[in-house]
């Protein structure tokens, strides 16, 4: 089937009353569960609503952002949708940011309020003192959605903790907080198709974060292509085993509006363990999972699936960075050799089209190949930076339409043009900065990103920042910062690094150097090595030529 020929039509609706919908439809049915302990349908939506006024008690309102730092636990969900209740915006960003990031997205989004889990809670206190506004903080505990025999088991051999300080004068917890909005009445829900409402983060050329602004509309539109392009009957009584972290188109779009939308139940899983990974798709059943391909690599080494049964799988599907046709290969054959009558399928997108917008079809495939665009989503390749058109087979850059594509970036008006483009045809065209191509069937093909990124588990680097933070150094005459490929996160970063005169190149320098850039850069996007040298090479125009140093790297790998 080629979904991308298919038409559907959008509701009018918030994100909040799609859910809602659902609710009323099947309200005894589990929107999520945690751990075995499940929300219904009906209970979210009292929780949604209870969240909602709380939040209106301490003046949040029409289109106040307010920054969630939270993995997938179900506070962060009936905050994400108290939000869009009550028409605020959901600043969403990860909770292992550095300090210095949190203060940053905190100033950049203007947010009023920020919700944290426990274990980051004084991390968020110390980013405050340099946020230029003020900030209410409410503090999560995972504990206090546990059942009862592992609240005990956590709190004993974690909860404290993370609990030994007090408030510090400074938050709430989240028990307290939703029990404080009683007097709050609700607004009426108003749909407003260009409003913002949710914020999630993209590091574009510069290293500098930009906020891509996404609407309900956005959301809501992905879940309804998405169970298209899925092609199975997705809706109540089954199961996605949500890991994907919320902060991430991925996380957010697919493992948990997608299914909510179409009635299935996420079961959430606040951190990524192989381990823990494979126990819950045991005991669990999840229909579907979706994931980046670390973690289907590592599923093909979990002694706990070996001779487990897989015919309960409708659906795995692969994003966050590109699937090679061997490890395809091994995961097709693990899911046969399990009695999964089903294929591995590799989505292609990008966070300013919230996330998916192409998917390889549920029984073809062709080797390369990134499958077809979803219902009302059309890709073209052109020259790049043109809208050149170029024929099929030819490759060039990929820009795609559709009704996922965002709103723009947050204040920056000049990225927000050079990206989303008016062309001849009249439609507002997103250029993607990644290259590719389409075969005469309308399959596509991913080549490479024009822009200079690194994918490692899924997460996307921003060399730029990495070598902001390192260039501040005072031992540091310059850097450069490249991805190399490792066997388990698919890209490490390496970090090059010019030492200034008077110091010397040791193990000592690399610690010091590793503690100054930690305070600026997310633990996720560190250098895994470090590597010294007398100089860098250098293009015509004196810029580091950091595909040197990629195609050196390549020819290290090829010798060992």
């Amino acid at each position: 089937m080629n979904t991308s020929q298919i038409h559907l039509d959008y509701p009018e609706k918030t994100m909040f009353q799609m859910i809602e919908q659902i609710a009323k439809q099947y309200p005894k049915e589990p929107a999520y569960e945690l751990y075995g302990n499940k929300t219904s349908y009906a209970d979210f939506v009292k929780k949604i609503e209870t969240a909602g006024k709380a939040l209106m008690n301490i003046g949040i309102g029409k289109d106040d952002a307010v920054t969630i730092c939270m993995p997938n636990i179900p506070q962060s969900l009936d905050c994400f949708y108290a939000l869009n209740r009550i028409g605020a915006v959901a600043n969403m960003i990860h909770p292992q940011s550095a300090l210095e990031e949190i203060t940053f997205y905190l100033n950049y989004s203007k947010s009023k309020a920020i919700l944290v889990p426990d274990m980051f809670y004084e991390k968020v206190i110390e980013a405050l003192k340099s946020v230029d506004h003020e900030v209410k903080v409410i503090v999560a505990r995972i504990q206090d959605e546990l059942p009862l025999h592992l609240k005990l088991i956590y709190t004993v051999k974690a909860g404290k903790q993370y609990m030994k300080y007090p408030l510090k004068g400074q938050g709430v917890l989240w028990t307290e907080f939703i029990k404080t909005g009683q007097s709050q009445t609700l607004p009426e829900i108003h749909y407003e198709k260009d409003r913002t409402a949710v914020i999630l983060y993209s590091g574009g050329t510069t290293g500098v974060p930009k906020g891509i602004c996404l609407t309900d509309m956005n959301f809501n539109a992905l879940a309804l292509q998405a169970k298209t392009a899925i092609e199975e009957d997705l809706g109540i009584g089954l199961k996605m085993l949500s890991c994907m972290p919320m902060f991430h188109g991925f996380g957010l779009g697919i493992n948990i509006h997608t299914i909510l939308v179409n009635g299935a139940c996420c079961i959430l899983m606040p951190t990524f363990n192989p381990k823990t990974y494979a126990d819950m798709i045991k005991k669990k059943k999840p229909n579907y999972i979706a994931g980046v391909p670390t973690i289907f690599e590592a599923l093909l080494h979990m002694p706990q699936l070996n001779g487990v049964d897989l015919s309960f799988m409708k659906g795995m599907f692969c994003g966050g960075d590109s699937l090679s046709v061997e490890l395809k290969k091994k995961i097709d054959t693990f899911l046969k050799e399990h009695n999964a009558t089903i294929q591995v399928r590799e989505g292609y997108g990008l966070t300013e089209c919230v996330t998916a917008s192409c998917l390889t079809p549920r029984d073809t495939y062709k080797p390369g190949s990134i499958g077809i665009p979803f219902p009302d989503t059309y890709y073209c390749i052109v020259q790049p930076g043109t809208d050149e058109e170029l024929p099929y087979g030819q490759e060039g850059e990929i820009i795609l339409r559709g009704p996922t594509v965002m709103k723009g970036y947050l204040d920056h008006e000049a990225e927000t043009a050079a990206t989303l483009r008016k062309l001849a045809d009249g439609n507002i065209w997103l250029y993607t900065g990644d290259l590719g191509k389409i075969d005469e069937d309308g399959y596509v093909y991913f080549s490479q990103r024009i822009k200079r990124m690194i994918i490692s588990n899924g997460y996307n680097i921003y060399p730029g920042r990495v070598e902001n933070a390192i260039d501040s150094c005072e031992e540091v005459s310059y850097s450069c910062v490249i991805g190399v490929k490792d066997p388990r996160r698919m890209k490490r970063v390496r970090a090059y690094i010019v030492l200034k005169d008077g110091y010397e190149p040791s193990e000592e320098t690399k610690t010091k150097i590793m503690e100054k850039v930690k305070r600026s850069v997310a633990g996720y996007a560190l250098p895994k090595e470090i590597v010294f040298r007398k100089e860098l090479p250098k293009t015509l125009v004196g810029k580091v030529a950091f595909r040197k140093l990629e195609e050196e790297a390549e020819a290290e790998e090829q010798k060992a």
